[in-house]
């Protein structure tokens, strides 16, 4: 098979031609089965078709080789039509058609073909010192329809194709090619031009163009002896590897980079061919480097480019903020997450955990097993720490080990971050009971270990933390002995909203504690505000008043066994329940008499007089230890000495009016005597007792036991006061005598009148007992009382034995003939005087009141 030397392709891509060694031309078409082929029986060099060749009906195309001949075929009638446009002067080796130019090269250098006035235009001469064209080709491209590019050697030539200017002064002008062109550059390369192109020198569309090449430096032949018999200097020479520059239109080199060609040390220049695709839609244009085993694809280098690069480089942080301002639009083919996987793994083989962990959330996103293994390759480090801050707790949501490793972590290590995890993290992400018995066993041994670790910060967080996790887990009643350990203020609240009455029977003696020092607090900032706090506050506090109102869950005696140790609280509490039901404290009250004598000594006697629970004896050995006189005076009384209790007022209270009062309330006609004859040589009390006389001393036996002689100040006033009670007393009775008579009359004439005056009654009238109409039988028996109740004969007790009254006797009265008035009254009085006798309980309506009453 033949080598093709040439390939080029309509604009629309529909048609092929091709140009080989072994003289034949071919043009296929790619979607249809239309082909063409021509023989020239000469090594063909290179191939163009005219613009727009699917389009055009002509079917024209231009070819070259070493015969020297540049055929035009244009399709006929029959056949293509061959027009040779030039020969004679060496093989063609590159032809190029755009427009209604055609360019073609051979030894000589390079003429244009204008097909519009099927005239010859210019001819460029070969480079000055130019090596042969058989090894070093020339290169020809079409910038546009006006500029062609020209790479020859190590040469670059711009040639401008414009009109001619009209002239008028030759007649000669007329027979003068249309077009005429210029060299407007020529650039001298250290290097061979083996392919040129233009290329965009910035996204401006009015900017110059570059050129891009490739740049082929072959072997140095130098020292090339070929006399020598040495195999190494008689051996080809390697040639370099050809690179892709970029020159600018001043000349300048402003980029390079070498091309990855399969076998590039024996190819030559020829070897080569630079093509350049055009844009589309689509995708960007890019340009084909061709070689006799590679084809490599050229695109210039974008931002996706260079985030490759940097992450070849590991320069992985500056890869992910360029692929930030790539944006999704641009970089949705490049893998971040696989970038930052990299960059994690580098930051943590460099030992910076903690811009690793920052990264993780980028990095993993919502994958939870990347998430997970991270997690545990920072444990493995022993840096956990790092990334804990960034681990999610919702989408996604992890495995619940990893989270209650971390909690483990904390326990172990840091517990204060321990509680600020369990009160930020949701609870359902790992198991409760697990972490409450790891935090439990915790807890255990540092309450074992030392009061002072009893009690210190670690200890406090522990219970904080037990305390939250019951909740959580739906278990106040657990949660509520270390809610009165740390002293919280809404532990009430917990108490009553979640019924954990039950749950407090056994923390009273806590529960009360903390329940006095927010009393505590609560007085001393009242007391800095100017308010004060009595000790009757004391009970009311929300702790004791919680426990005197719910004492069905929270038994009297259990609270009672645990207040021992502080009496004072046993104190308040007692104290509250005997205010609310005094009966609730039976079997109590020996201690109320001790706990009131210590802590309450005003209110003892309040509760001596209200409480019948404790006993004498005890009680009054209890107040004479702490000589509690008025007490004692109490508690003599209630025993019967009331002599004794006289006494006591009279030798240690010296309080007259407290002896009158005394013996006032204990009516003992003895134990006047005996405060009069006390009194007989103590003027004080002789005058207590005149300015007190009453009903319970006559002053006379008093004013007749003062003796002769003896002083007493203030007597006079005493009598005189003495009288003017007495005058006003009468007085007093006086007018209440003659109030009580005209009451009695009136209610007397009242009583009269309502007994004497009548009442109506109907045949619908019930009877109050049965609830029946009273008029059932026209010959029934019906009783009026004087208290106005009318019922049937038979609903009084004893009524079933009367007899009926006959119409004669009871009712008829006659006027003239028949039974005198006075002899049918006489009948109705002996018959009412009968059924008197027989009724036993009078009226039954108010008997039966007053059973109902008595019941």
């Amino acid at each position: 098979m033949a080598s093709v030397v040439d390939v080029v392709m309509d604009p629309l891509g529909e048609f092929i031609g091709t140009a080989s060694i072994d003289g034949q031309v071919v043009i296929h078409s790619l979607n249809t089965p239309e082909s063409y082929s021509f023989d020239h029986k000469r090594p063909m060099r290179s191939v163009a078709l005219e613009p727009n060749f699917s389009k055009r009906g002509t079917r024209s195309f231009v070819c070259g080789g070493l015969a020297g001949n540049l055929i035009l075929y244009e399709k006929g009638w029959l056949r293509h039509k061959e027009t040779i446009l030039h020969n004679g002067e060496g093989p063609i080796w590159q032809v190029r058609w755009r427009g209604a130019l055609i360019s073609w090269a051979n030894d000589l250098g390079i003429k244009i073909y204008d097909t519009a006035s099927s005239s010859r235009i210019t001819f460029i001469d070969r480079p000055t010192d130019a090596p042969r064209a058989d090894l070093f080709k020339c290169n020809m491209h079409w910038q546009d329809d006006s500029t062609l590019l020209i790479g020859w050697a190590d040469q670059i030539k711009v040639a401008r194709i414009r009109a001619r200017p009209r002239t008028t002064t030759s007649s000669n002008s007329a027979n003068v090619p249309p077009l005429l062109v210029e060299i407007t550059a020529v650039f001298q390369l250290d290097c061979m031009v083996a392919g040129i192109v233009s290329h965009p020198s910035s996204q401006d569309p009015l900017s110059l163009t570059s050129f891009l090449i490739i740049a082929y430096t072959p072997p140095d032949t130098s020292f090339y002896n070929e006399a020598t018999e040495d195999r190494e200097q008689q051996a080809r020479k390697v040639a370099e590897r050809p690179e892709l520059r970029i020159i600018s239109r001043a000349g300048e080199e402003l980029a390079a980079d070498a091309l990855g060609i399969s076998g590039f040390q024996t190819w030559g220049c020829n070897d080569y061919v630079l093509a350049e695709i055009k844009p589309d839609g689509a995708s960007g244009g890019c340009y084909i480097v061709l070689s006799p085993q590679d084809i490599v694809i050229v695109k210039a280098r974008d931002r996706r480019d260079h985030i490759d690069w940097l992450v070849d480089r590991q320069r992985y942080e500056e890869a992910l903020e360029e692929l930030e301002k790539l944006g999704d639009s641009q970089g949705g083919d490049i893998n971040a997450s696989e970038i930052g996987q990299k960059y994690v793994e580098h930051l943590v083989v460099e030992g910076e955990f903690m811009k690793a962990a920052h990264l993780c959330p980028k990095v993993c996103g919502q994958n939870v097993k990347r998430w997970e293994d991270w997690i545990f390759v920072f444990a493995q480090k022993g840096q956990i720490d790092a990334i804990i801050p960034y681990v999610p707790t919702e989408n996604p949501k992890l495995d619940r080990l990893v989270y209650e490793m971390i909690l483990a972590h904390f326990l172990g290590h840091s517990r204060e971050s321990l509680l600020k995890t369990i009160k930020a993290w949701p609870k359902d992400i790992y198991d409760i009971p697990s972490v409450i018995v790891a935090l439990e066993s915790e807890l255990d041994k540092a309450l074992s270990s030392s009061k002072v670790a009893s009690s210190g910060p670690d200890t406090t967080i522990l219970m904080e933390c037990l305390a939250e996790l019951y909740i959580a887990n739906r278990r106040p009643g657990k949660a509520l002995q270390f809610f009165l350990r740390l002293r919280r203020p809404n532990v009430f609240d917990l108490i009553r909203e979640n019924n954990l009455f039950t749950d407090v029977r056994d923390q009273a003696l806590l529960l009360i504690e903390f329940d006095q020092e927010l009393f505590k607090k609560q007085k001393k900032e009242k007391g800095a505000k100017g308010l004060q706090l009595d000790a009757e506050d004391a009970t009311k506090t929300p702790g004791i008043t919680l426990l005197v109102d719910h004492t069905h869950s929270i038994p009297i005696t259990r609270v009672v066994q645990q207040l021992q140790v502080q009496p004072y609280f046993l104190f308040l509490y007692l104290h509250a329940l005997f205010t609310k039901d005094p009966l609730s404290t039976v079997g109590f009250g020996d201690t109320q008499v001790r706990l009131y004598a210590e802590y309450a000594r005003p209110r003892l006697i309040d509760f001596l007089r209200g409480s019948n629970s404790y006993n004498l004896e005890l009680a009054y050995n209890v107040c004479q230890d702490r000589d509690l006189v008025p007490e004692m005076v109490f508690l003599l009384g209630r025993m019967g000495n009331n002599r004794q209790a006289l006494t006591i007022i009279i030798e240690r209270m010296g309080d007259v009016n407290r002896a009158i009062d005394f013996a006032k309330e204990q009516n003992d006609d003895d134990l006047w005597e005996d405060l009069l004859r006390y009194s007989e040589t103590r003027p004080t009390f002789i005058r207590g007792l005149l300015e007190n006389v009453g009903a319970g001393i006559d002053p006379i036996r008093l004013i007749r036991r003062i003796k002769n002689g003896l002083e007493i100040p203030g007597l006079k006033p005493a009598l005189i006061k003495i009288l003017q009670d007495f005058n006003l007393q009468l007085s007093l009775l006086d007018g209440c005598k003659a109030i009580l008579d005209g009451d009695c009359a009136d209610l007397a004439k009242k009583f009269h009148k309502d007994q004497t005056s009548g009442f109506f009654l109907s045949g619908k009238t019930i009877c109050p007992i049965c609830i029946l109409p009273l008029q059932q039988h026209p010959q029934g028996l019906v009783l009026l009382f004087l208290c106005r109740h009318v019922v049937h004969a038979k609903c009084a007790r004893g009524g079933d034995a009367l007899p009926h009254q006959s119409a004669s006797t009871v009712f008829e009265m006659r006027i003239g003939s028949g039974p005198s008035p006075s002899s049918v009254i006489s009948g109705k009085i002996a018959f009412a005087s009968m059924v008197r006798s027989r009724i036993r309980d009078g009226c039954p309506v108010c008997h039966r009141n007053a059973e109902g009453q008595r019941t």
